[in-house]
């Protein structure tokens, strides 16, 4: 008997006899289109997040942003549609502005990939109006606009919305985190502010 037999037998007697086999995990997760997205489950997510919402038709983006970042230095991806941006605020195009440059800005814009409603969570690919991940971590605030038809219900939804392999950034109210005593602290991984701007069709008289 070689070493190898031998100690494998003294692990199969210590073990006992066979072990039965796992129990057959049930797998009938809810499917994508199980259910409708649920617009103000999504906002009482968000604000329950500390998120600020902003629902508003797709003309007054510009004056939302105004809002929120009149009259300071905002980051913007290079595909971000210009009539979101108001005359009041100093766009500085990313155009792979170096990290120090990013973070001295007051805030940055952007857009988003997909919304869900039931965790309340923005999800961006990277896309051209979304842009590079460094300039939604670095800034003070993000303000985020998305339409009300991206918002799905659940995250296998979200999931038939995205591409697996693009750069997927899962955003569920500002960055915030706790320390040794419990106590919220926010700003350290991410944006202190979010404030995500809902746009739907103004509604025909």
């Amino acid at each position: 008997m070689s070493s190898r037999d031998l100690v494998l037998g003294r692990l199969r007697s210590a073990l006992g006899e066979p072990r039965p086999a796992p129990a057959e995990v049930p797998r009938g997760y809810r499917p994508a289109g199980a259910v409708a997205a649920d617009l103000d489950l999504f906002v009482d997510r968000l604000t329950d997040y500390r998120a600020t919402v902003h629902r508003c038709a797709a003309a007054d983006v510009a004056r939302v942003v105004d809002e929120v970042l009149g009259g300071r230095q905002v980051v913007v991806p290079a595909g971000l549609p210009r009539h979101w941006l108001p005359d009041g605020v100093d766009v500085l195009p990313d155009d792979g502005l170096p990290t120090e440059r990013v973070a001295a800005v007051d805030g940055v814009v952007t857009a988003a990939a997909v919304a869900v409603a039931e965790t309340g969570t923005i999800v961006l690919d990277g896309g051209p109006d979304q842009g590079r991940r460094i300039i939604t971590l670095l800034p003070d605030v993000h303000v985020c606009v998305l339409r009300a038809d991206q918002v799905v219900a659940t995250v296998p939804d979200a999931l038939g919305r995205v591409d697996p392999r693009r750069p997927l950034t899962w955003i569920s109210g500002p960055s915030a985190t706790s320390d040794i005593e419990l106590n919220r602290v926010e700003g350290v991984h991410g944006p202190r502010h979010l404030h995500v701007v809902i746009t739907a069709p103004v509604a025909s008289s």
